[in-house]
């Protein structure tokens, strides 16, 4: 089953204010890369920190390690049939 095509772009660097850009460094310092998810949220500048906020507070407090957070929603995903 092929996948309808994305209606939003994934932004680059070159994409985005420099703002979103310090966000974008700083996701990619702790990751490695941007992923899809972060450069699709930089459409909406407000929306993507807030959101980026949010996951921070959940994956990087309590005492369930981040990975296995990370994990989980991997797992709910795909169980859920999500893309990603």
């Amino acid at each position: 089953m092929s996948q309808p095509p994305a209606r939003l772009t994934r932004l680059s660097l070159d994409d985005v204010s420099p703002e979103v850009r310090l966000l974008f460094e700083r996701v990619g310092a702790e990751r490695g890369k941007v992923p899809n998810m972060f450069r699709i949220f930089a459409h909406r500048p407000a929306i993507f920190a807030t959101m980026l906020a949010h996951l921070e507070a959940v994956t990087s407090t309590g005492t369930v390690p981040r990975r296995t957070k990370e994990l989980v929603a991997t797992l709910v995903s795909r169980l859920n049939a999500c893309a990603y």
